[in-house]
């Protein structure tokens, strides 16, 4: 993730007032995104007290834009480094793997394992996972990265009975869906999923090194083989002010 530089926009770049015919907050906003575009990543944007300053506005007025702005990813905070233009945001196509989406962009990713464990299916989760109650699971949790920046916290729960050996995969080192097409020729077909935005738990907020405050993007889903068998049932915490997801699907 590049680091913020010093010199920031420069304010001669900006209009010295805005336009009475118009709300003042949709101004700047449209400002702020026009000098994040012209500007070089992690370049450090003018202060909410000199925009404040510049256009005669409150700061919260200012700070609320900013926090527009930084929600649609196209600037970031770093705690005593102020306002920054952000990376561009990877994508997430939901019906592929994090892994692939990665490399499809020239991105590195990877996974820290927080958890892998056996334990057996209760009711709700035979249900989701359509095998009978009492079936081996591994439990799988892990911090994905993207260039080493923390992106999503996946937990998913798959069943060892339709994939007899999973639990033996290191997953830090290797992408489930690559495990699981070279051994099983698994191919991705229907993904079924549910998405909000809310905060994360605390948690996950430490793992992702994001304020509590910030939206995530909460995706609950079984994906399912082309065949129609379900491969996993997971729910995962995606960062939005790094992220996006992008849906693919088939009409029919």
């Amino acid at each position: 993730m590049a680091r913020p530089r010093n010199n920031p926009g420069d304010l001669a770049e900006l209009p010295t007032e805005l336009r009475t015919d118009r709300p003042k907050g949709d101004q700047i906003r449209e400002i702020l995104e026009k000098l994040t575009r012209s500007l070089a990543v992690g370049t450090v944007l003018p202060s909410e007290r000199v925009l404040a300053e510049r256009f005669g506005v409150a700061r919260m007025t200012v700070r609320q834009e900013v926090d527009r702005v930084v929600a649609e990813g196209l600037a970031a905070r770093r705690p005593g480094g102020g306002t920054f233009v952000a990376e561009p945001r990877p994508t997430r196509i939901l019906a592929s793997s994090f892994s692939q989406d990665m490399i499809d962009r020239g991105i590195t990713p990877g996974a820290k394992v927080l958890e892998h464990r056996v334990g057996a299916a209760g009711e709700e989760l035979a249900r989701e996972l359509e095998e009978p109650v009492g079936t081996p699971v591994l439990h799988l949790v892990r911090l994905r990265t993207a260039d080493g920046e923390p992106m999503a916290v996946e937990r998913t729960a798959l069943s060892l009975r339709r994939w007899p050996g999973l639990d033996e995969v290191d997953f830090a080192e290797k992408s489930l869906y690559g495990v699981l097409s070279s051994r099983w020729g698994v191919a991705l077909g229907m993904v079924s999923a549910s998405i909000v935005a809310a905060p994360p738990d605390p948690i996950d907020a430490q793992l992702l090194e994001i304020d509590s405050t910030t939206p995530c993007l909460i995706i609950t889903s079984a994906p399912r083989t082309a065949n129609d068998q379900v491969i996993e049932f997971g729910r995962s915490v995606y960062r939005s002010d790094r992220y996006d997801i992008t849906v693919a699907y088939r009409a029919t």
